[in-house]
């Protein structure tokens, strides 16, 4: 019944134009995969956004994290400000879950993990990137487990765009920073390869936060007779130092963020990182049908120490994922002209985890855990033009996972007096996505979109492993997670700028959260909750000279319902209904100004206010303190000269003291740990392309 009634009020709402204009032929056109086909955006029922490669190399923005964050509906987490070492993205306001609910890609593959180590975004080098698409609201249907409020697609550049060039970027700047870049093309027509190095390193703005990062990307291309062929290959590695948190309890007069804000409390504690990826593609046009098969491999190897103030834990870890995507997307005319998408996920996942009190020990290991995952996934999306104003799509996806999980405990190895093993246990579930929605293009050029839909979340290996209330070792399984999604928006494109309005609203059930205190070291389904809130961007060309850009989102997070239970190291049974979801800002605004000086010379500036929001661990919304609201500003200045580039960047312009992460205590009154991020920052870039 509610389908009915919001399929009948958008369709209300659009037949008030009768006729609709094609779209202005002087506009830019803009290419997007939101059908896991390349396609161009103008008649799609999708809510996206596109940062282009020109924007990319404009911005003062350091790190893709902090790219993202200019844009509407996003917001960044960031422990240490490193090359977005540890940085998380939140699209539409999933705070300390937000990890595992926006979906990340890089050239249409997932690479957020199955576990909780993040996205390695430094892995990525700016030079390898042609542009970044935010798929808001959608995505569960064609990719499914984690697309819970979108996914974030990275592509990366082709040899058969880019044609033969060449450059190299040297940057230096605060605290130690240095990084060298190089990109080169090589395209005869009918092969190419597009070739990406890169090596960073830094101190970092805190104590014990040094960071290596080596990346080597490769892009193949074969073009074939009404096809093409690719190979994609990557390594990455990272070598990083982990300073912790800074301690504020004003009942014994500690304030180490505002004392001591670049110092360290574990200076013992690092972490490595080896990354190796491959791919091949085939894509083939039969008879006006599009096909294409992708076959990708990709592991992961991460080694980690933690004192524990004298209590160490060393983890050395493998994830090894094997994919196979193929995909047909046929064009039909049942219903009007129409499109139908379908394709057959299937990915494997394989965990294998050693721990042991040092690295030293590592080879008589106190656990021995390992898991075996299975996804596989078929899905059908179809697109119809009801006229050449209006376009619906529709689709649905099946997902169904499965894993075994092992444990051995070896009381014999070194540090293993009080272990224990997990017994051997496995899961299998399966869950359903839709989606509908509808587009309208007024004679004006405003276009109207209206969307419904559900997602959903299987527990990733991390949020399985993990302690019993007595503390011995155990594999809790949770129940899978679901989100209904509603929105709503008007947007236009003109040729001075374009704009966008959205309304959306998202309840989510059995919420998948890492509970650190109620059941030892556990993880838990939250009571049912709602995302609702309002995205505002537009771009206008002021003067031929002078562009702005702006994006303001508002977003109420709270609980709906429910008691959560506690126990002996946390409050026992606290009513969160009607409380704010923890780590949500409600709101948050971004304004921007290019301004080219002349031919050669540009200056880009930004500005960013981030409201104020509760700590992680205060679901109650009682423990008193917030992490302030903060402001912040970023210029970078532009100058080109023949086949040279030089430009300046300075960020937080006005030195602000700030974090976007901490976690409150609850039971010592204005006690938390924070986590400063970098005062002002200068940067000095070199680029020489031929």
């Amino acid at each position: 019944m509610k389908l009915k009634k919001f399929v009948a009020v958008i369709l209300c709402t659009v037949t008030s134009s009768a006729n609709a204009i094609t779209e202005d032929p002087t506009l830019e056109t803009i290419i997007v995969t939101g059908t896991r086909f390349e396609e161009t955006y103008a008649d799609k029922p999708l809510n996206v956004s596109v940062i282009t490669r020109e924007s990319i190399n404009n911005s003062s923005a350091r790190t893709i994290p902090e790219l993202l964050s200019q844009q509407a509906g996003i917001s960044t987490r960031d422990l240490y400000g490193n090359n977005a070492a540890l940085a998380t993205v939140d699209l539409r306001g999933f705070g300390a879950n937000a990890g595992q609910n926006t979906l990340i890609l890089l050239d249409g593959r997932r690479i957020t993990n199955a576990d909780l180590s993040g996205v390695q975004w430094s892995a990525i080098p700016f030079a390898s990137i042609e542009r970044i698409e935010i798929m808001r609201g959608s995505g569960a249907v064609l990719y499914g487990d984690g697309a819970t409020n979108g996914v974030i697609n990275i592509i990366t550049k082709s040899p058969t765009q880019a044609g033969t060039t060449g450059q190299v970027r040297v940057k230096a700047g605060s605290y130690g920073t240095s990084e060298v870049q190089a990109n080169a093309n090589y395209f005869s027509g009918t092969a190419g390869i597009d070739f990406t190095a890169s090596q960073f390193v830094s101190d970092g703005y805190r104590a014990n936060n040094r960071n290596e990062q080596t990346n080597v990307q490769a892009n193949s291309r074969w073009k074939l007779d009404t096809g093409e062929l690719a190979l994609k290959v990557g390594i990455d590695r990272q070598d990083i130092r982990l300073p912790g948190a800074r301690l504020v309890q004003p009942s014994a007069g500690i304030n180490l963020v505002a004392t001591d804000p670049r110092g360290t409390a574990t200076p013992l504690d690092y972490s490595s990182r080896d990354g190796n990826q491959v791919a091949l593609e085939w894509r083939q046009r039969f008879s006006g049908a599009d096909v294409n098969v992708g076959v990708a491999r990709r592991t992961k190897n991460q080694k980690s120490y933690f004192d524990f103030n004298g209590f160490p834990n060393y983890r050395d870890s493998d994830l090894n994922v094997t994919s196979l995507t193929p995909r047909i997307k046929v064009p039909h005319s049942l219903g009007g002209d129409s499109t139908l998408v379908a394709g057959i996920d299937v990915y494997r996942w394989n965990f294998d985890l050693h721990t042991s009190n040092a690295a030293v020990n590592i080879g008589q290991p106190i656990n021995q855990i390992s898991m075996n995952q299975q996804n596989s996934a078929w899905y059908l999306q179809n697109t119809t033009h009801l006229s050449k104003a209006t376009s619906l799509l529709a689709g649905v996806r099946n997902e169904r996972i499965f894993i075994n999980a092992n444990d051995i405990y070896n009381a014999a190895a070194p540090g293993a007096a009080f272990g224990s093993a997990a017994a051997p246990d496995s899961f299998k579930a399966s869950k359903n996505a839709y989606e509908l929605s509808l587009r309208h293009q007024l004679d004006s050029g405003v276009s109207l979109n209206g969307k419904i839909g559900r997602g959903f979340r299987f527990a990733n290996i991390d949020e399985i492993y993990e302690s019993s209330p007595a503390f011995t070792n155990q594999f809790q399984f949770l129940r899978p997670q679901t989100s209904e999604n509603m929105e709503v928006s008007v947007e236009q494109r003109i040729r001075d700028g374009n704009w966008r309005t959205t309304l959306f609203n998202n309840k989510v059930h059995n919420e998948i959260h890492l509970d650190p205190f109620t059941t030892g070291i556990g993880n838990t389904n939250l009571p049912p909750s709602r995302r609702r809130g309002l995205e505002l961007d537009g771009k206008w060309q002021v003067l031929s000279q002078l562009s702005l850009n702006a994006a303001y989102t508002y977003i109420d997070a709270k609980f709906l319902s429910g008691v959560l239970a506690g126990g002996a190291f946390t409050q026992p049974n606290v009513n969160i209904a009607g409380k704010k979801v923890p780590l949500v800002l409600s709101h948050k605004l971004n304004l921007g100004a290019a301004w080219a000086i002349n031919e050669q010379t540009l200056l880009n500036s930004s500005v960013t206010y981030v409201d104020s929001q509760f700590m992680d661990n205060d679901e109650a919304n009682t423990l008193g303190t917030k992490i302030p609201s903060y402001t912040v500003a970023d210029i970078k200045l532009i100058h080109k000269t023949g086949p040279w580039q030089l430009s300046t960047s300075v960020n937080n312009l006005f030195d602000r003291k700030y974090f976007n992460y901490a976690v409150s205590s609850q039971f010592i009154p204005g006690k938390y740990n924070a986590y400063p991020l970098p005062g002002r920052t200068l940067f000095i870039s070199v680029n020489y392309q031929r």
